[in-house]
């Protein structure tokens, strides 16, 4: 991540959100809409350009479960906890997952390929129980079925 481009694209976030109320939050969404999460350095350079408090954008990034704060990976793994997914399996297709790419909830597969997350509710529940991988959803998902899913966004599949 080259330092100048960073510090122009927080200024555009800054300059487009830079009059509104709650303006924060809407910088966040930007910077992490270019770059997938917020880095360190945009918090650094949004502190500065805004000439507010880095605790003041911590405090913010770090209170919504949305805002991620380390880069995710190629491909976000989306598994629904929602009570319909839930009532259909999902805790076992969630063991599935952690099983196969040896991550937990938050974390991202040590060769940057997948990033876990758990989602309390997508809007399928007629589907339950639904995984989504980047924009794809795949629905009635079996616990047999995530080894192909994974194996579909995967060039290369390691059998464990």
């Amino acid at each position: 991540m080259v330092i100048e481009t960073l510090s122009e694209d927080v200024k555009k976030c800054v300059d487009r959100w830079k009059d509104r109320e709650g303006n924060l939050i809407m910088i966040l969404h930007d910077v992490q809409d270019r770059y997938g999460y917020v880095p360190r350095e945009a918090s650094l350079e949004i502190s500065r350009q805004l000439d507010a408090p880095l605790a003041r954008i911590y405090e913010v990034l770090t209170f919504y479960n949305y805002f991620k704060l380390q880069a995710p990976g190629k491909f976000n793994l989306s598994v629904c906890l929602g009570t319909a997914c839930y009532l259909k399996g999902a805790p076992t297709l969630i063991d599935q997952v952690r099983r196969i790419l040896h991550v937990e909830e938050g974390q991202t597969t040590k060769d940057g390929m997948f990033h876990l997350q758990i989602v309390r509710c997508l809007g399928c529940c007629g589907l339950a129980p639904v995984v989504t991988v980047g924009e794809k959803v795949y629905s009635a998902v079996k616990r047999s079925d995530i080894v192909d899913i994974i194996a579909e966004h995967a060039k290369i599949y390691q059998k464990n």
